[in-house]
């Protein structure tokens, strides 16, 4: 049985916001998506921002045949003590665990903690990312065995990686981010990113979507009002009728083969 950490993001009122609203946790959403493949992972579950123990785990990384560090809302450039935490300890894990897979907000820590650089978007995901394509290096990359060289996924994001780490390789981009899928190494440690997210349904992103539209309008901006959110919700729709689930979720299922 494979023991993987998972790495949660939000701070936890965001997550108490969650499930008050019947929105699965992103650790939640994690979880159903792995065991879809297999019952053979054994979890353990850590948020470096608000756990009391974290110093406990840090000690206890080696027994980890991996680690899978999810979204969040927060903004790395913001430089909260919270932020900071996890930064820390995405060094901690970059020493001592051998396999990461760093989705989103997970990406983006890591990227930071090994000397890259995040910012602001020019523009934003919100619920779906079009027209992702896999690159010369993303083709050779376990990563995207046998993953369509063009495709959408469900993604939420403002920010975005402009510097990759010293020898990182970018694997896949869209007109929206430069870097979509990202490879490098911290020691023997082997990080796959990703800015989207294969482990969400879109269904969930919807429900995010209605959860945070007052935000989306008012603070994000990035619609005028609520008959625009609908009309967005109505696009994701559509790509819910044609999407498959098994090729939305396949740079999970190509990460927990590279456990064995």
């Amino acid at each position: 049985m494979k023991k993987i950490l998972i790495v949660e993001g939000n701070l936890r009122e965001e997550n108490e916001s969650f499930s008050e609203n019947g929105i699965q946790t992103h650790t939640e959403s994690l979880k159903d998506s792995l065991s879809h493949f297999t019952d053979d992972l054994s979890f353990d579950v850590v948020n470096p921002s608000s756990d009391q123990n974290i110093q406990l785990i840090s000690n206890q990384l080696e027994q980890y045949d991996g680690l899978i560090w999810g979204g969040s809302s927060l903004n790395i450039y913001n430089d909260t003590p919270e932020i900071r935490r996890q930064i820390e300890f995405m060094k901690n894990c970059q020493n001592k665990v051998g396999k990461i897979l760093a989705i989103c907000w997970g990406m983006q820590v890591a990227v930071t903690a090994a000397g890259g650089q995040v910012k602001k978007a020019d523009n934003s995901h919100i619920g779906i990312a079009n027209e992702i394509e896999i690159n010369k290096n993303g083709i050779n990359h376990p990563l995207y065995k046998n993953k369509d060289k063009k495709f959408n996924s469900p993604a939420f994001n403002f920010d975005e990686v402009v510097k990759i780490p010293d020898k990182g390789i970018c694997l896949a981009s869209n007109k929206i981010n430069k870097v979509q899928g990202l490879y490098f190494e911290v020691n023997k440690t082997k990080i796959w990113g990703l800015q989207y997210h294969p482990e969400i349904t879109y269904e969930k992103m919807i429900n995010l979507i209605e959860f945070r539209k007052k935000r989306l309008i008012e603070s994000r901006k990035v619609f005028k009002d609520d008959t625009e959110v609908q009309k967005h919700i109505a696009f994701i729709k559509k790509e819910i009728s044609v999407s498959d689930k098994e090729k939305r979720m396949l740079e999970l299922k190509n990460w927990l083969n590279e456990l064995n």
